[in-house]
């Protein structure tokens, strides 16, 4: 399995684990806050560069 298969089925599992263990609203906020969060800790071009690799492999 790869490194980004690993990752999404961690994130999986642990989305499943806050289901059950806190309110749907609550698990939502934080599946959805914590890459939000991390996002807006890039520097600008940091950013840019996140788009930029982004769009190229979307094309592929």
């Amino acid at each position: 399995m790869s490194r980004n298969a690993k990752i999404a089925a961690g994130g999986v599992a642990v989305g499943i684990i806050l289901l059950f263990w806190l309110p749907w609203w609550a698990a939502v906020l934080i599946v959805l806050g914590v890459p939000a969060a991390a996002y807006l800790t890039l520097d600008p071009s940091q950013r840019r560069r996140l788009r930029r690799v982004g769009r190229k492999e979307l094309g592929r």
